[in-house]
C-alpha cells in the first residue's frame, strides 16, 4: 500500500471537526483522487472533554499546541486556530522550520503573516497552502493561482464576507434597519458575538490582501487597504440604491496600476445587471479581470464547516500527489513591492446621503459646497422629515476625481446644517 499522507490538526471547532467527518466520509474518493491515503494522527485543542460529533479516541492526543509538530510523525500540521498572531503563529513557524507542510484556513494569519511563511515554506521545500482562507470552498486562491496562471491580472473584486451580505441582503429583501438585522444574524450563528471584524470590513480586507497578491504578484499589504464597513448603512440607503436601479454590497477591489496598488473595502452601490448585485445571503463571490482569460467569476458558499473542511482538504490532496509551488503563485523573493495608490484621482461615480436639518437654504448650500469642491450632481432626491426633524438628502454623483467629493464632504460636515457624518459610497463600474 502507498504510504499515506499523515497529518495532525490544531483546532477542532467546527471546521476541524468538520475536516475530520470530511475525511471519515469520502475516506476511499479522497485516497483515489489524492493517490494515497490521508489520515489523521494527531488532534489538538483547548477543551478535551468537549463533544465534538466525531470520534477522536483514534487520534493522539496533544495539549501543548506547540508540541503537535511532532506528533504522530504527522507529515503535514492543520491549523484552525484563528488569530493573526499567538499559538497559531507559533505553529506555523514551528512547523515550516521543521520541515513540515502546512495547510491553514487562518486570513488574518495569511494576511499579516503570509510573505515571511512563504519564505520559510520555500526555504524548507514544503508546502504553505491556505485556499480556506479565502472564501471558504469557493476555489478562488487555485484559480488565480494555477487556472489564471499565465494572464496578467488587471483588477480583482468581490464580496468577501458572509455575515456583511447576508446582513446587507436582509435589509434588502425585508426592509429592516442594520441593528435588528445584524441582531437576527448573531442568533443564527451568521455573526459573532463581537461582530466588529466582519461589520467593519476588517475579515474582507485581510482577504482581499491575499487575492490581490496572488493575483499581481505584489507583496502583501494589509495596512495598505483602505477599510469602511457597513455599520453606518441604513434602510433608507438600501431604498434609494433600490428606486435608483442599485443594490448595496460590501465590495473588496484591488487593482494594479502605473500609479500603484489600489486595495479597498468599502461599501458600493452595484448596478443590477452586475453579478454582485444577484449574490445574496452569506454567499462569496469573487471576479478577476485577465488580459487573455477575460473575466472570471467565483461564487459559492464563504464559511461553514462543510465548505471550509472542503478547501482544506482541497490543500490536503495536492500536498499527497506532490502538487505544490510557491504559496503567492511566483517564488517570494519575486513579489514585488507596489507602492500604495492614492485614491485622489481615482474617477468614478459617487452616493452622497446627508442628514440634514429641515430648514430653507439647506439644499443650496449642499449644492454650493459640491459646486466649489468640482462635484458635478447627477440626481439629487430629498425625502420627508424624519421624527426628529431631520431630512435625508441623497446625491449620486457624475463621474469626476475622489478628491473633489472628499473636499466637498468636508466643507459640508462642518456645517450646522448638516447632523452626523456623510455617508458616502461608491457605484462600482463594469
Amino acid at each position: 500500500m502507498t504510504q499515506p499522507l499523515r497529518i495532525a490538526i490544531a483546532g477542532l471547532g467546527t471546521v476541524g471537526a468538520g475536516v475530520i467527518r470530511l475525511i471519515e466520509t469520502n475516506g476511499e474518493l479522497i485516497a483515489r483522487r489524492a493517490g494515497r491515503p490521508i489520515e489523521v494522527v494527531a488532534v489538538s485543542a483547548r477543551d478535551r472533554s468537549r463533544d465534538r460529533g466525531v470520534d477522536l479516541s483514534r487520534y493522539q492526543w496533544v495539549d501543548d499546541t506547540a508540541a503537535l509538530v511532532h506528533a504522530g510523525d504527522a507529515d503535514v500540521v492543520v491549523e484552525l486556530i484563528g488569530g493573526s498572531d499567538g499559538p497559531a503563529l507559533t505553529l506555523a513557524r514551528t512547523s515550516l522550520s521543521a520541515g513540515k507542510s502546512f495547510v491553514t484556513a487562518n486570513k488574518a494569519m495569511i494576511a499579516h503573516h503570509g510573505l515571511e511563511l512563504a519564505e520559510a515554506a520555500e526555504a524548507k521545500g514544503v508546502a504553505l497552502k491556505f485556499e480556506a482562507a479565502v472564501a471558504g470552498g469557493v476555489p478562488v486562491i487555485k484559480g488565480l493561482r494555477e487556472g489564471a496562471a499565465a494572464n496578467e491580472i488587471s483588477q480583482v473584486f468581490g464580496i468577501l464576507n458572509g455575515t456583511c451580505n447576508f446582513i446587507l441582503s436582509k435589509m434588502e429583501s425585508e426592509g429592516r434597519d442594520f441593528a435588528e438585522v445584524l441582531a437576527e444574524a448573531q442568533a443564527l450563528g451568521f455573526a459573532e458575538a463581537d461582530p466588529s471584524f466582519d461589520i467593519d470590513g476588517v475579515d474582507a480586507a485581510h482577504k482581499l490582501s491575499i487575492l490581490a497578491s496572488i493575483a499581481f504578484g505584489t507583496r502583501p499589504a494589509f495596512d495598505a487597504v483602505a477599510v469602511t464597513g457597513i455599520r453606518h448603512v441604513l434602510a433608507a440607503d438600501i431604498a434609494e440604491a433600490a428606486a435608483l436601479g442599485y443594490r448595496i454590497r460590501l465590495v473588496g477591489v484591488g487593482e494594479a496600476g502605473p500609479h500603484g496598488l489600489f486595495q479597498r473595502v468599502h461599501p458600493h452601490l452595484v448596478p443590477l445587471d452586475h453579478p454582485l448585485a444577484h449574490v445574496t445571503g452569506s454567499l462569496n463571490a469573487v471576479v478577476a479581470e485577465g488580459n487573455f482569460v477575460g473575466r472570471l467569476f467565483f461564487q459559492g458558499r464563504g464559511a461553514g464547516d462543510g465548505p471550509t473542511a472542503s478547501a482544506v482538504v482541497a490543500d490536503l490532496i495536492d500536498i499527497a500527489r506532490g502538487e505544490f509551488g510557491p504559496p503567492y503563485a511566483m517564488p517570494a523573493a519575486s513579489l514585488t513591492a507596489a507602492a500604495p495608490e492614492q485614491a485622489g484621482e481615482r474617477r468614478g461615480r459617487a452616493y452622497v446621503r446627508l442628514q440634514v436639518a429641515d430648514k430653507v437654504g439647506v439644499l443650496a448650500e449642499i449644492a454650493a459646497a459640491m459646486r466649489d469642491a468640482g462635484v458635478s450632481i447627477e440626481s439629487l432626491m430629498q425625502r420627508g422629515a424624519n421624527a426628529d426633524g431631520s431630512v435625508l438628502v441623497a446625491i449620486v454623483t457624475h463621474e469626476g476625481p475622489e478628491r473633489c467629493v472628499a473636499q466637498a464632504l468636508e466643507k459640508l460636515e462642518s456645517s450646522a446644517s448638516v447632523l452626523g457624518r456623510p455617508m458616502w459610497m461608491h457605484v462600482l463600474g463594469g
